[in-house]
């Protein structure tokens, strides 16, 4: 009994492992503290599937990487299929951190271990990644809103080319909008087909402002709704004010982070519930009667919005116009 006394005693005492992966097209680069230990691997199946097993065999505390649009997600998705704790990052903090720590050196191997010691210094919390329909759902969203800006480009170039070019440009705008038709008629879809997903379009859309552009965004890229704190949903979608303030000055607060495509597509609905929602198109006109800025007064209104539907969903309530009395 003693020697299995002594190794409990020493795995209970050993510090805790964090890995920190840097990603690229081609390779998986692996770096863990305290020991500094680095490793890589292809980044291919048989590569992703190595790095998960090396990692089971560590059994970290946190695992950390970077966003980088898209292509860590097959690695992301593999790490939780195995039951381990990974958090994506945003790059932006990383690198922060990184010149935080001096490493002013930028390789591969750095900047895995610049991860790691961000996943042991910070610890963040975690999120579950969304579901393979959600990101079905999200890809769907995200092509649509392509190609409204694609059509918004082309009908500004129209303006300044000779008429034989405009016609082409028109035809291609039309071209453009049957695929964006096409795109709403598939998320509709998709929508109705998820009971779940149905629930929420039932009670989101019976706010008066939301339609189904914005439901549709706030089903695939924010599923965090109705299950965090108003304060934490705002901080999420980057509605939140954070102070700038430093000694005896008082700056302006600010918005920042936050999913701006999110933002942008919140942005516009509450531009119409200013008009159309009497509650938050009272909560408006006292902010403008109070002499705050036109701007300041419309996010305020978006974050007052964001919480009202943060509780809808929390409490599967549709609209009423006691939610007004939300903070």
């Amino acid at each position: 009994m003693g020697p299995l006394k002594n190794r409990a005693a020493d795995e209970a005492t050993a510090p805790a492992v964090y890995v920190g992966v840097d990603i690229s097209k081609d390779r998986l680069d692996a770096a863990i503290t305290p020991n500094k230990q680095t490793w890589a691997y292809p980044h291919t199946e048989q590569g992703i599937a190595a790095l998960v097993q090396h990692c089971q065999a560590l059994s970290p505390a946190l695992i950390v990487l970077e966003a980088t649009g898209k292509l860590e997600l097959p690695l992301v998705t593999a790490l939780m299929a195995a039951g381990l704790p990974v958090f994506v990052a945003n790059p932006t903090r990383t690198h922060h951190f990184a010149k935080a720590l001096g490493l002013l050196v930028k390789t591969d191997k750095t900047d895995a271990y610049a991860l790691a010691r961000y996943a042991e210094a910070v610890k963040p919390k975690l999120r579950t990644l969304p579901d393979q329909a959600t990101r079905d759902l999200a890809e769907l969203v995200i092509r649509r809103a392509q190609l409204a800006d694609m059509i918004t480009a082309e009908q500004n170039r129209k303006r300044l080319v000779s008429q034989a070019m405009k016609e082409r440009i028109l035809q291609d705008i039309a071209y453009l909008k049957a695929r964006k038709d096409d795109l709403d008629k598939q998320i509709a879809r998709t929508i109705q087909n998820s009971p779940a997903w149905h629930t929420h379009q039932r009670l989101l859309s019976s706010v008066p402002g939301i339609g189904p552009v914005t439901l549709a965004c706030l089903i695939a890229r924010l599923p965090e709704l109705g299950r965090l704190t108003r304060r934490e949903i705002a901080a999420l979608v980057g509605v939140a004010p954070f102070a700038h303030d430093s000694g005896t000055k008082r700056g302006h607060r600010v918005i920042k982070a936050g999913r701006a495509a999110l933002r942008r597509v919140l942005y516009m609905a509450t531009l119409v519930a200013t008009r159309y929602n009497p509650v938050i198109k009272a909560f408006y006109e006292r902010l403008c009667n109070a002499h705050k800025q036109k701007k300041v007064a419309l996010v305020a209104c978006m974050r007052k919005l964001l919480c009202i539907l943060n509780a809808m969903m929390k409490q599967l309530s549709p609209w009423k116009t006691q939610l007004s009395m939300l903070p």
